[in-house]
């Protein structure tokens, strides 16, 4: 099983999770955060199980920020809903891994009793070629509204012509939390510095 749960990422000065809209959480849960490696210029991920991240908690962490901020919706590893939103309010949103995300927007039957012959008929590939074909619409103004989206996060970021966007947002990866990460770094933000080894593991691997 991967991972099922939500990756948000902005941008602050101090640790993330200290973000008024993580207050409502106790230690216990704040505990199972996970924070990924910091990016130059303050921006930050953290990485919350499935249930912990509250989906109306992202225009408070633009105010409380100010800064434009996103989180990624993961399930299961597969696939990803992108939302971001900026400063003044503009919300875009994006798939990553798009055929996995038509099979899942699918709609099935009302009448259905057994999924796995479900996913066997004509009817399921019909209807997810038509959510396919859908999302692969959308996907030049999704691009264009994220990089307007990255142009907002200042200086240090420089954002791609939106083409750049759409090839990676035709893609799939097999592990869609990567596929986040490369999405930021083609949105132009800085990536994160590789951390060097600490003298003790250096002289180790010298030794070996």
């Amino acid at each position: 099983m991967g991972f099922s749960g939500d990756l948000v990422f902005a941008r602050s000065d101090r640790p993330l999770l200290q973000a008024p809209v993580f207050d409502s959480l106790d230690d216990g849960l704040k505990a199972t955060v996970v924070t990924w490696e910091a990016r130059p210029g303050g921006w930050q991920t953290l990485q919350f199980d499935f249930g912990t991240w509250d989906d109306n908690a992202l225009p408070g962490l633009v105010e409380w920020s100010g800064a434009p901020a996103c989180v990624a919706q993961i399930h299961d590893s597969d696939v990803a809903l992108v939302t971001g939103l900026d400063v003044t309010g503009r919300r875009w949103q994006a798939w990553l891994n798009p055929d996995v995300a038509a099979r899942l927007r699918a709609e099935e039957p009302e009448d259905l009793e057994d999924q796995l012959l479900w996913l066997d008929t004509p009817e399921f590939h019909e209807a997810v070629g038509q959510q396919r074909a859908e999302i692969e619409a959308e996907i030049p103004a999704d691009a264009e509204r994220a990089v307007a989206w990255a142009a907002t996060a200042g200086p240090h970021v420089t954002p791609p012509t939106p083409v750049r966007v759409e090839g990676l947002l035709r893609s799939h990866e097999s592990c869609v939390e990567d596929l986040f990460s490369t999405l930021l770094d083609r949105l132009g933000f800085p990536p994160a510095a590789d951390l060097s080894p600490a003298p003790s593991e250096a002289k180790d691997r010298q030794s070996g």
